[in-house]
């Protein structure tokens, strides 16, 4: 409550107020405490799936017509994207092979939040991830091109852990281990826990959504955390792939439709594949799991 309060500039009794004003106009409790912060009960998932495409088509219809006061136009490319370091040099190919258009980045955690911005015009395409065994729930008429089918999922640990010495890690090695999940990610938990499952183990959960509160705790042999394979290891720990790649993920460039002609969608998912290429090798391990795996990947 206190965060969401600091975020919508508010107090956070101002805040508490309000939510009772709107659990009373609806009929019932929308999200109850607990020691890992509020959650929503089944009539608040109900009230948040609807409230959220009429947010959405707000914000869109301010930024349209914001857009038409200011007598914006020119060409423009509104991109978004998970995060992740491929953004950057992402970025950098699209303004060098489009000076003259604005091209903007707008950062989510989550890919349903923006395929959805994708739906409601805020978006033009997006770089989405799709957990192994939970799909994406993919909009009627948003073009999808595959990046890769099968990204595997490193773990980072403390340089300091047992098991850093290892070029591979298995699950069962962490099983004593607190495993740091963000819970606004898609699919991150469920993900993680049907890994668990699977190798027999049943770890315990942190919930962090800071980065650089996760990355402290990893080098402190506080937790470990499932990280991309492009990741960067933060001083004090060391990237390891998983034995038998029980985490994997889809990455996939998803597109609005009419937002662009083949040629121009061909264009932008090239610069986004050139991008996650040059990154890919120059991580040595990944490097090593793409030849292992007959990866996509052409030469550099």
């Amino acid at each position: 409550m206190r965060k969401a309060a600091l975020q919508l500039g508010m107090t956070q009794p101002s805040l508490t107020t309000q939510l009772r004003r709107i659990e009373g106009a609806v009929g019932g409790l929308l999200f109850t405490r607990g020691q890992t912060g509020s959650r929503p009960t089944p009539l608040g998932h109900s009230v948040l799936s609807r409230a959220r495409p009429i947010i959405a088509e707000m914000t869109a219809l301010m930024t349209a017509a914001r857009d038409a006061a200011a007598g914006t136009g020119g060409a423009r490319l509104r991109v978004g994207s998970i995060g992740g370091r491929v953004v950057a040099g992402w970025l950098r190919r699209l303004h060098a092979r489009l000076p003259d258009t604005d091209v903007t980045i707008h950062i989510e955690v989550s890919a349903g939040t923006l395929l959805q911005l994708l739906t409601t015009n805020q978006l033009d395409v997006a770089f989405v991830h799709e957990a192994e065994g939970f799909p994406l729930h993919i909009p009627p008429g948003v073009g999808q091109r595959v990046l890769m089918a099968r990204e595997p999922r490193f773990v980072a640990l403390s340089a300091a852990h047992p098991a850093a010495g290892r070029p591979v890690v298995g699950l069962a090695e962490l099983a004593d281990d607190a495993w740091i999940v963000d819970p606004a990610a898609d699919h991150e938990w469920s993900a993680l826990q049907r890994a668990f499952t699977a190798a027999g183990t049943d770890p315990r959960l942190m919930h962090v959504r800071d980065a650089a509160t996760a990355a402290d705790l990893v080098a402190s042999g506080e937790a470990v955390r499932a990280c991309q394979p492009t990741a960067e290891a933060t001083p004090g720990t060391v990237l390891r792939p998983l034995y038998g790649d029980p985490l994997t993920a889809e990455l996939s460039l998803a597109t609005r439709p009419g937002a662009l002609s083949l040629p121009e969608a061909d264009a932008v998912f090239g610069d986004l594949e050139d991008a996650y290429r040059s990154l890919a090798y120059a991580h040595p391990a990944y490097r090593s799991w793409l030849h292992r795996n007959g990866g996509m990947l052409p030469a550099a």
